[in-house]
């Protein structure tokens, strides 16, 4: 970084907020030196941590408001009621220029609806999409939609596909990155009619930002067959948690295994240096930081229960895609995308159709 980048923080969003705020801010401050921060919050319980933390206090400002949406608000009543809370505020500060990005811990459907409110689409997407990363033998994959859209169309794949592939550039330095539908068989013949259109339209697309490789299947995604996998919230989240579910499974059935004897617990003493370079790849902390993609401004969820350093890694994202000018790229792609299709006598998709509210399109990941 070699320009000054202001991110705002929802300090009060999370399960450990704002302690884990704080800390992941004295973390990532040594990685990013040039970064700044607004931390929105209460101040009384702010300042306290600032005056513990003095590096943190140099590079951060508080704004500060008594009000924070909770864990179990619905997002309807988190937009109507919760217009000074620290969530909203953190992302107006975004859409009004004050910052670059925004990240909270908080509830994820609130944090949806209110920055889908606020920021706005960018031109030429019908819905915004939560992708996050996931560990693979060939480094990390992105996934998308993990939540934000339990139904879509094949519209809206297609334009996952693009934001995704920004996404895997802008994080992973993919150039190009090469982008699969998942699907039940990778057969062009298998599959919903809305998975098979959208498979037609990703290969005949001319002049794409990444390389379409066709259909996948479940077990492709941690195999790194492909650097972003497109599917639809609902399939995308239930993948998610049982790829968080079979981590877990693995982690206790090694620890009963390396407990069940004298030999096999010297045999863990042996074996613990690659035990742990297998904990650290496998560290969910590394991969923390839900993105909302398709907004007109960057926003990132953090896991709610994370501790400092996922946080960190939260924020790292965050500034990794605005130092990459991510958002610009987005535009440009989907302006060359509506031309093509202006050319070709059809409509983009986003013209055609109207926004939905914002409060019904997140679902809690």
């Amino acid at each position: 970084m070699s320009a000054t980048v202001v991110i705002a923080l929802d300090a009060m969003g999370g399960d450990n907020a704002p302690d884990i705020v704080i800390k992941g801010v004295d973390i990532v401050r040594v990685q990013f030196p040039d970064a700044r921060f607004l931390l929105f919050g209460d101040e009384a319980r702010l300042k306290p941590l600032l005056d513990k933390y003095p590096g943190v206090a140099a590079v951060s400002e508080i704004r500060h408001t008594d009000q924070a949406i909770k864990g179990e608000d619905k997002p309807s009543h988190a937009l109507r009621k919760g217009r000074k809370s620290s969530m909203r505020l953190a992302i107006d500060s975004v859409r009004d220029g004050e910052a670059r990005g925004v990240v909270s811990a908080g509830n994820t459907g609130a944090l949806m609806a209110m920055a889908k409110f606020s920021l706005k689409t960018l031109p030429g997407i019908d819905r915004p999409a939560i992708a996050s990363v996931l560990p693979s033998p060939k480094g990390e994959t992105v996934m998308l939609d993990l939540g934000a859209n339990i139904e879509c169309d094949a519209d809206n794949l297609v334009q996952f596909a693009v934001m995704g592939a920004d996404f895997s550039r802008a994080v992973l330095g993919r150039v190009p990155p090469r982008v699969g539908l998942l699907n039940v068989g990778s057969e062009e013949l298998k599959g919903s009619d809305t998975i098979k259109e959208a498979g037609e339209r990703l290969r005949d697309m001319e002049n794409a930002p990444f390389e379409y490789y066709g259909f996948i299947e479940g077990d492709d995604i941690t195999r790194g067959v492909v650097d972003v996998v497109v599917t639809d919230g609902f399939t995308g989240n239930v993948a998610l948690k049982t790829a968080e579910g079979v981590a877990t499974l693995y982690a206790d059935f090694l620890r009963q295994g390396f407990r069940s004897s004298i030999l096999t617990m010297i045999g863990y003493l042996l074996a613990r240096s690659g035990l742990k370079m297998l904990k650290d790849r496998l560290d969910p902390r590394g991969y923390n930081g839900g993105v909302f993609l398709g907004l007109n401004g960057i926003c990132v969820k953090s896991h709610g229960g994370t501790d400092e350093h996922g946080y960190a890694n939260a924020i790292a994202v965050t500034i990794e895609m605005i130092t990459d000018g991510m958002i610009d790229k987005m535009i440009d792609h989907f302006k060359e995308f509506a031309v093509r299709m202006s050319n070709s006598g059809t409509t983009t998709p986003a013209a055609e159709k109207s926004s939905e509210n914002p409060s019904e399109v997140a679902t809690d990941t």
